[in-house]
């Protein structure tokens, strides 16, 4: 009987939750091999870029950043979740990661 008091509230739950559509006609992909991170109190912020000196032995790396992503902290945490999810599963396929 307690399963039956609880699957309404679980299908109210999931009824309340938006639909959320995904508008991608402006969407842009560019590839980027480096990625940098910074935050403030206030936000968190992801910069991309490219490195394109292959040369292991060179003294320095021209980096041309070519995308910044401001987040709120909370946004940066819901990303962090994902990242493990999609790493840990990606592993699970392909093997580890070093």
């Amino acid at each position: 009987m307690a399963d039956e008091a609880t699957k309404p509230a679980e299908t109210a739950d999931k009824k309340a939750q938006p639909q959320v559509k995904l508008d991608m006609s402006q969407l842009k992909s560019s590839y980027c091999n480096v990625a940098n991170v910074t935050s403030t109190r206030e936000e968190v912020v992801l910069n991309f870029g490219i490195n394109q000196n292959w040369d292991l032995g060179q003294k320095a790396m021209d980096v041309e950043l070519l995308h910044r992503v401001i987040l709120s902290p909370f946004a940066a945490k819901r990303l962090s979740g994902m990242l493990t999810k999609l790493l840990q599963e990606y592993e699970s396929r392909y093997g580890a990661l070093t």
